[in-house]
């Protein structure tokens, strides 16, 4: 099984402060050896978490500890009040009767 590199992000935002988080939240440059991401937000737009898969541990830290990444997360410091983060391995999992693991 292929094991995978994660971030994962929960934020709680500000009270009507999504689009503009929106907004300071997409990393630019893209970063090197990241392989996907997404975001999943709360009904009531004041929470949300974004889900990073990396290339390596490596790859994560490297950027967490760049310039751009720096810029990202102070313009997005306004919009935010409460954070909660960590990095994780694993692997998908194989449901019964999907023909997987």
């Amino acid at each position: 099984m292929q094991e995978h590199y994660v971030w994962v992000t929960t934020r709680r935002l500000q009270p009507g402060t999504l689009e503009d988080f929106e907004r300071a939240w997409r990393p630019e440059p893209a970063p090197q050896g990241l392989h996907r991401a997404y975001a999943y937000w709360s009904e009531d737009g004041q929470e949300i978490t974004g889900v990073s898969f990396w290339a390596s541990r490596e790859a994560c830290d490297a950027w967490r500890a760049s310039e751009a990444e720096g810029r990202r997360r102070a313009a997005m410091a306004p919009y935010v009040a409460e954070e909660r983060e960590g990095f994780y391995r694993g692997r998908e999992l194989g449901l019964p009767g999907s023909g997987g693991g």
